[in-house]
């Protein structure tokens, strides 16, 4: 038998000690891609899923990877849904499970999907203890109270989080918000207008056209007067420099969603929809960075502004003012 010298005794030490620390390393990365969802109750998380999974390099190699079917308990519209999207979701090769605390142990970032707000508070509370970064679906919440107990909680456990609907990217908006146009003077944006009625008015479905209202007007919005319509319904808003912005909420005829902005060097369309595409990049660099791309007081403020509009309503369309519904 040929001696061993110490170089042919380590040399495959060595070899596997750095396959080992590769394998390591990519386990590593790959671990830190793995999404969970929170409430399969809409659409919104079939069609992420369908987006993540066709593995685009915009999206940087994160997968859903585990879901917690249960969102809405008493929302018919919300609970019917969960067969379904059970069915779809697990054909992508998602593991459902039984509870968050199960799915927090399988995943390192959370979308909560859950289509009912109010029971985001209580959703949103237990993924933060557990440290990962969260994004929110519309609506952050079903109440201005509930929003703000939402961003206090992220505050207390250190844990980045954003809501935002998929309106907020569609076709011009950020050239827009970032001066395409100079400074903003005012906008008109409009969006279906369907009702909840475990909801306020806007929250449900109107919080799309207000979501465009706000990335391009941005905040300081005063107060708000809601004018009702049996096919239409007009919220004005007046902010605090004289600007004036309107949300028109369709709830007859033809469903689309769009605006208008006016600038000090030109007047642009707002939209059309784009697809969930370009807010899902900006969820996954959120995801990768911990940075909002949406100012947790827009978000607050927006909340305002669709609770005035029902105290508007009951107060027979007049004004009401941000401070009174507590912002």
């Amino acid at each position: 038998m040929n001696k061993l010298t110490r170089r042919d005794f380590f040399a495959p030490v060595l070899a596997a000690s750095v396959g080992l620390s590769f394998v390591k390393k990519a386990n590593t990365s790959m671990k830190s891609k793995r999404v969970g969802i929170i409430g399969l109750d809409t659409s919104h998380s079939v069609a992420f899923t369908k987006s993540l999974h066709r593995g685009d390099t915009a999206f940087k190699g994160y997968k859903v990877v585990a879901a917690y079917p249960q969102g809405s308990l008493d929302i018919v519209s919300s609970t019917e849904r969960i067969p379904g999207y059970i069915e779809d979701v697990k054909k992508m090769g998602v593991e459902i499970v039984s509870s968050i605390s199960e799915l927090l142990k399988k995943v390192d970032v959370v979308l909560l999907e859950t289509n009912d707000g109010r029971r985001h508070l209580e959703q949103a509370v237990e993924v933060f203890k557990s440290g990962k970064r969260t994004f929110i679906d519309k609506p952050i919440a079903a109440s201005l109270k509930d929003a703000q107990a939402i961003f206090k909680a992220a505050d207390k456990y250190g844990v980045p989080t954003f809501s935002a609907s998929s309106l907020r990217f569609a076709t011009g908006m950020m050239e827009i918000k970032n001066g395409s146009i100079g400074k903003i003077s005012g906008a008109d944006t409009f969006s279906p207008m369907k009702f909840e009625k475990t909801h306020p008015d806007l929250f449900w479905y109107g919080i799309h056209g207000v979501e465009m209202l706000f990335t391009v007007m941005g905040t300081g919005c005063k107060s708000v007067q809601r004018t009702i319509g049996e096919d239409q319904e007009v919220v004005t808003g007046i902010w605090k420099d004289g600007r004036i912005g309107t949300f028109r909420g369709i709830k007859k005829g033809k469903q689309s969603y769009g605006g208008t902005a006016f600038g000090e060097t030109g007047i642009s369309p707002l939209g059309p929809y784009n697809g969930y595409d370009p807010l899902l990049i900006e969820i996954i660099n959120f995801f990768e960075t911990g940075i909002s791309p949406v100012d947790k007081n827009e978000t607050l403020e927006m909340c305002a502004f669709m609770m005035a509009a029902d105290e508007s309503k009951k107060k027979g369309g007049a004004a009401v003012s941000l401070k009174e519904v507590g912002l």
